[in-house]
């Protein structure tokens, strides 16, 4: 069994991008500026945020944070949008999510300028992914896809299974797997809650994915000897023995599974950073897109 070190292979990225920042300066060219929105005091979507400035400043990037509380009219924030739409001075933005109830996430999505929407969310981002035209790729699919690459990770032929299917990370991401191109060429079924004899599908995996947001949903018997697995969940589960009183969970269980595997990802460590890096990629290509 291998580890799919993803926070190893961030902090390459993060060197690689802060080289070309440093490259930048010394021509005398614009620094990326990323900007995040950042809606009440939701304990993971804090932290997320966090992270992402962190990197920004490891990196060289500017980075400017935006926090309002969680009873923000949906105007007002549409209103921010438009504002960061508009500023030259920034490159790339993120409206974290999830939102609170009273504002459509789609509302706000949509309202996001496509050339600076780093997270990848926007339709017209979506579209261009599934036309394999230029654009910008959602941040965790983009990770992931980052992550096999560099790891070596065979993937032409082999059967690929993803649990969950939603539009930022299952969905994209079996399209993206399933490209003529390395990595891709995968065989991919993209599963979810009405797959019947989900464990039986699983084991047919050589490269299993799972993104349900459900601590220790993937067990043993659900895998086969030697397979790839990748898990995205990042649940955060109550545990006394822990400073804070909680810790992140996986979707998989990784005690009992990982002995089975060539390959596994371990949460936290694994996807978590690689989707950081994949926006800091984005905004370094979002303004190199602009020309500057």
């Amino acid at each position: 069994m291998q580890l799919l070190d993803g926070k190893a292979t961030a902090a390459q990225i993060r060197l690689e991008l802060a080289e070309a920042v440093k490259k930048r300066k010394q021509e005398g060219k614009k620094i990326p500026h990323l900007a995040a929105i950042l809606v009440g005091n939701d304990g993971g979507s804090v932290t997320y945020v966090n992270a992402k400035v962190k990197a920004c400043e490891e990196i060289g990037f500017e980075s400017t944070l935006i926090r309002y509380d969680d009873s923000v009219p949906e105007e007002i924030l549409l209103g921010k949008v438009q504002s960061l739409n508009e500023d030259k001075s920034i490159d790339g933005f993120i409206v974290q999510l999830p939102l609170p109830p009273h504002i459509d996430e789609l509302k706000i999505t949509q309202a996001i300028d496509p050339k600076k929407d780093v997270d990848g969310f926007h339709p017209r981002n979506l579209g261009n992914m599934i036309l394999d035209i230029p654009g910008f790729i959602c941040a965790t699919p983009a990770g992931i896809m980052e992550l096999i690459e560099r790891n070596n990770i065979e993937t032409e032929g082999k059967n690929c299974v993803i649990i969950g299917r939603s539009n930022i990370v299952g969905t994209p991401l079996s399209l993206l797997l399933g490209r003529n191109k390395n990595p891709g060429n995968c065989t991919v079924t993209l599963a979810h809650s009405k797959t019947e004899e989900l464990a039986a599908v699983c084991r047919g995996a050589d490269i299993l994915i799972a993104a349900v947001g459900q601590p220790g949903f993937v067990t043993a018997d659900m895998v086969r000897e030697g397979a790839v697995v990748i898990d995205v969940g990042t649940t955060r589960v109550e545990d006394a023995s822990k400073v804070k009183g909680w810790r992140l969970a996986g979707d998989v269980d990784f005690e009992n599974v990982a002995p089975k595997t060539s390959f596994i990802s371990p949460v936290p460590g694994g996807v978590g950073p690689m989707t950081i890096a994949s926006l800091m990629m984005n905004t370094l290509k979002a303004m190199e897109l602009k020309g500057k």
